[in-house]
């Protein structure tokens, strides 16, 4: 009786087992994708979740603002400048007679679409030259990174300014110029984890299989980055939201009458000087608790280094 050998044949789902032994490692890593409310609690934490309730509760104000606002947030009476806090005014009124609370509800609209408009832009910008960069190598590759060096070398402000300068004061035109002074921050490190992922056995095998370069970048590196561009938008958004107000309390950004808590701070100063605070203070305490819910939330998921801020 012959003895009958037998061989193994190799598999050719190659592309599968290279995905299995990518995710595996990554497992192995700590480098997870954030997804799940359980796995986003557990990292978030208490203090964590109490953020994300304040930005929920932010984003239903301003969604909810035609509703909830207890007066025309434009519409003043003489008669009724720097009233105290009532029950008929929970925040007081301001120099104009307008009830303070509503214009912080109603600011809450232009205080979200700015930074919203900042980070998305930067997001898209961002993502589109680091994938391409990695994809494409080589000279392209390092025509991308002087572009990027480029950027670097103007600071955030400096390239709003220059913008309005040029094309007049409006959310839209400083929201654009911020964004494309975010873009080389975020850039830089999608860029160093899609550079990693273009490097694993798996991009290989799907490339010996015929897949296009731009089908693999969309459907495996561009999946495997999520979590590096989603935590640096939480971040961004908060560094969008003080920049914004800073160029709204210059007279740079949004343009009076419209309701918006970096412009509430501004018109309030001359009241300040007065002993009229309420305006002030309370659009000033509107800023700071939500952008640090904002970089809370963003440091729990992904860290600081997820959106390229290191300083």
């Amino acid at each position: 009786m012959t003895q009958q050998k037998f061989t193994r044949k190799p598999s050719t789902n190659t592309t599968s087992q290279d995905t299995v032994a990518v995710q595996l490692l990554r497992k192995q890593r700590g480098d997870v994708p954030v997804t799940g409310w359980r796995v986003v609690a557990k990292r978030l934490g208490p203090i964590g979740i109490v953020c994300l309730g304040v930005i929920l509760v932010v984003v239903l104000m301003a969604a909810l603002a035609p509703v909830i606002a207890p007066y025309d947030p434009y519409e003043g009476s003489v008669t009724a400048r720097h009233e105290a806090w009532s029950l008929a005014h929970l925040m007081g009124t301001d120099q104009s007679g307008r009830d303070i609370l509503s214009r912080i509800i109603w600011g809450a609209r232009t205080s979200l679409i700015g930074p919203l408009l900042v980070i998305v832009i930067t997001a898209v910008l961002a993502t589109v030259l680091a994938l391409t960069a990695v994809w494409f190598g080589g000279r392209v590759d390092a025509f991308i990174s002087r572009i990027l060096d480029i950027l670097f070398a103007f600071p955030n402000m400096l390239l709003a300014i220059l913008a309005v300068a040029i094309f007049g004061p409006s959310l839209l035109t400083a929201s654009i110029a911020l964004a494309i002074g975010f873009t080389p921050y975020s850039a830089r490190v999608i860029r160093s984890v899609a550079l990693r992922e273009r490097n694993l056995p798996y991009v290989s095998s799907a490339q010996l299989q015929g897949i296009s370069g731009f089908i693999i970048t969309a459907r495996h590196i561009l999946p495997n980055v999520r979590t590096q561009i989603l935590t640096g938008m939480t971040i961004n958004f908060g560094y969008a939201m003080i920049e914004l107000a800073a160029l709204s309390f210059l007279g740079l950004g949004v343009q009076p009458p419209t309701a918006d808590w970096g412009l509430m701070v501004s018109n309030g100063q001359a009241s300040l000087q007065q002993g009229y605070w309420e305006q002030s203070i309370f659009a000033g305490l509107a800023i700071v608790i939500t952008v640090a819910a904002f970089g809370y939330v963003g440091e729990q998921l992904g860290g600081r280094r997820a959106a390229g801020r290191t300083r």
